[in-house]
């Protein structure tokens, strides 16, 4: 049933007390992972939604009422409302996946627009009669209709029949048996009874005396799972309704493919009630809906090099690189056993790290990459990202066998020009020489014959133990967060597989990022005989010595460098290793960051402005750095909309940052808080600023600005800080 919110003298007031307790109940649980921005975004379109005022709830009086945006705030160039719309339903997406799967009410944000809709969970008791179908509710309105009510039970009833009938549905008589008994026990209301032990008794016939000790259940669930994955993956991709059983139970869900998506601020809702043969739907989705939202408004936009702007086009409008552009979808994981994810995540890691060499060919970056589901569609390729090719495929691993297929297909008309299978032994090495062979042949039918043929490592071979290649896959996720405890975390890892494999060349090169974090940002310091710079640039060393040509361990090198006070040197290899790599983006953010910091803020800019557009999933470092640019080139405007895109709130320097260009961005509350904060993360920092400031090189002048604007802030920079930098500049001085 639908409500308006001012209507009703009695069921409203009932029914805003449990959406507000629903609200209290997502926003104080450990599962719902959204950040502080996203809190109060999802308070304020709730609150305004029970108060009737959900029609006033658009793009702008978001930007304005919960981002702090002036009222010249424009959504076609700024998307921080699309963003966080899309980061929210994302977070709420995962917390009904865990903590919230059996809260008695769904708060969601759908598509389209920014009002929430509220339905409540059918009642386990409710019979078997068919539930009415229901219109997403208009704004101003709150739905509190059964969930299951957008799915009519005929449409799932058909969906149903499709996948058993289809023969790439390989789930066997159990899965069917399985499948057909979760799916109908949902639609009969009793889904709360669909328990392991009742699957065991009524489907698999065993006796009252059933336990957790035979382990039926989970393995047949296991290869229902991956029988729906494989089916979607292949017949089932155009299918507008999609059967899926979440791990952790084993009640299905069921979700609509992707509708055409409606304009973000109108107030047309799609009616999903109308007869099945009028729908137009339009395929979209390989895991969960609120992953696709994320990668939708993430992926649209880009930042502008000209005049240190940041700005944002529309989906519309996103930028192409010239050339062949390339995006390589994460590998989908169809196997089984406890290995399978890191043959998956390693295939598409390693590739991530080989096409980008090829400099005929513009790769999307890692960040954006790992933003897609595995079985996304090329034409959302095509649209969103404005990539020409998709490189896509499966890992399946069974007992000592792996097979690995992979798939070149060009977005505009969905041909695919390339396909491989692999068949090998289970060994990790054989990813390395699978993904020299499957480089190369995108890379020449991508880029034609004169292209470089990018080789895997054949003198320095990754290790065949998979514990130490995972470390180099959890460097990457302490990169996007930069957090003390994933350093901790990484470091030992690291460490231990250089210790058992001393030729790991991308081993080292990690390992001495890791290293430098350790001191630049006093990521858990431990006593050594060397310090933390001089192990990061020994480590950056030897592995370049191992391989030359690795893309990482020049990274490294210069980073290292950079930090020891070498900044010539460090400049010379970061160029060397941009002619070796140019479209890596990890590298590219990262040198663009060095030249920055060094004086060189306009063409650091319009190097960060390349890493954004070839890689516009990337992570909050990027938008940080970029912000700081725009700071240092006069756009405080700019910059003040760039650091909130950067929202790296377990980084302590995105918060002294943030401070700064709050405090000359004419946002003193903002910065007051960014400065406190930043003091208790990191209260040695500024009694050393100068230390500080000297050693990321930072030019004398650059230097009393960021002091300028810390004082601004509200920190408590020592007096004669001003004076200290002067004196310093003038001894270096030639004579």
């Amino acid at each position: 049933m639908i409500y308006t919110a001012a209507s009703d003298p009695e069921k409203p007031q009932s029914t805003e007390a449990r959406c507000l307790a629903q609200l209290a109940r997502i926003r104080q649980s450990t599962d719902f992972n959204a950040t502080e921005r996203e809190h109060r975004f999802l308070q304020y379109v709730v609150e305004e939604t029970l108060a009737g005022r959900g029609n006033r709830i658009k793009a702008y009086t978001v930007a304005v009422e919960v981002f702090g945006r002036d009222s010249t705030f424009d959504p076609q160039n700024d998307p921080i409302v699309r963003i966080a719309a899309s980061h929210l339903r994302r977070s709420l997406e995962r917390y009904y996946l865990t903590a919230g799967k059996s809260d008695p009410m769904i708060i969601e944000i759908p598509k389209g627009g920014y009002v929430p809709s509220f339905s409540e969970r059918a009642s386990p008791d409710a019979g078997a009669a068919e539930t009415p179908t229901m219109l997403p509710p208009a704004p101003g309105q709150i739905d509190v209709s059964p969930a299951s009510a957008v799915y009519p039970s005929d449409d799932i009833r058909a969906q149903l029949e499709r996948i058993l009938s289809s023969e790439e549905f390989h789930g066997g008589a159990r899965g069917a048996t399985l499948l057909s008994y979760i799916v109908e026990e949902t639609l009969a209301g009793r889904a709360e009874r669909i328990k392991g032990h009742s699957i065991a008794i009524e489907v698999f016939k065993r006796s009252e005396s059933f336990t957790q000790d035979d382990p039926v259940v989970r393995i047949e669930a296991a290869r229902l799972r991956r029988a729906l994955e494989r089916y979607y993956l292949v017949a089932g991709q155009h299918d507008a309704l999609r059967i899926e059983v979440p791990k952790g139970g084993y009640a299905p869900t069921f979700r609509w493919n992707n509708l055409v998506p409606a304009e973000p601020d109108s107030a047309a809702v799609p009616n999903v009630s109308m007869p099945a043969p009028r729908r137009r739907w339009r395929f979209g989705a390989f895991l969960v809906a609120g992953v696709v939202a994320v990668a939708t408004a993430i992926l649209g936009y880009s930042m502008s090099g000209r005049s240190g702007l940041l700005s944002a086009s529309p989906v519309e409008a996103v930028p192409v690189p010239d050339g062949p552009t390339l995006v390589i979808a994460p590998f989908a994981n169809l196997g089984e056993g406890p290995n399978a994810d890191i043959y998956t995540d390693g295939l598409t890691e390693e590739l991530l790290t080989a096409l980008p060499r090829f400099k005929e060919i513009k790769v999307f970056g890692r960040e954006t990459s790992k933003s897609l589901p595995p079985g996304v569609d090329v034409s959302q390729v095509r649209h969103e990202l404005g990539a020409r090719y998709l490189l896509a495929g499966g890992v399946r691993t069974s007992g000592s066998r792996i097979r690995v297929t992979a798939r070149l297909v060009e977005t505009s008309d969905g041909a695919i020009l390339w396909s491989e299978d692999y068949d090998n032994d289970l060994q990790s090495r054989d990813l390395f020489a699978i993904q020299s062979d499957v480089a190369s042949k995108v890379a020449t039918a991508v880029a034609q014959p004169y292209g470089i043929i990018a080789q895997a490592d054949a003198a320095n071979p990754p290790p065949d133990d998979l514990g130490a290649y995972r470390c180099t896959l959890r460097f990457y996720d302490y990169r996007a967060e930069l957090s003390v405890e994933r350093h901790a975390e990484v470091r030992a890892c690291l460490e231990s597989a250089v210790a058992r494999y001393p030729t790991y060349a991308t081993a080292w090169a990690m390992l001495s990022i890791v290293y430098v974090d350790e001191e630049r940002f006093s990521f858990n310091p431990k006593p050594s005989a060397l310090t933390a710079m001089q192990r990061a640039l020994h480590a950056a060393r030897r592995g370049t010595q191992l391989d030359p040509g690795n893309t990482r361990g020049r990274q490294a090198l210069m980073t290292a460098l950079f930090f020891n006070g070498q900044y010539a040197e460090a400049m010379r290899t970061g160029e060397q290793a941009l002619a070796m790599n140019p479209n890596d983006t990890e590298l590219l953010g990262e040198f663009a960051t060095r030249l920055a910091m060094g004086g060189q803020w306009r063409r650091g800019a319009e190097l960060l402005d390349r890493a954004i557009t070839l890689n516009p999933g990337g992570g909050g470092y990027y938008y940080g750095a970029r912000a700081l640019a725009a700071y240092m080139l006069g756009d405080y405007p700019a910059a003040a909309a760039g650091i909130k895109q950067a929202d790296l709130q377990k980084f302590p320097l995105f918060h002294a940052v943030a401070a700064v260009i709050y405090a000359d961005a004419g946002m003193p509350h903002e910065a007051r808080r960014a400065g406190e904060t930043f003091m208790r993360m990191r209260p040695d920092f500024i009694h050393n600023i100068q230390a500080e400031l000297t050693t990321r090189n930072y030019t004398p002048k650059d230097q009393l600005r960021l002091v300028s604007g810390l004082r601004k802030a509200g920190l408590p920079v020592p007096e004669g800080v001003e004076a200290a930098i002067a004196r310093a500049a003038a001894d270096a001085r030639p004579r």
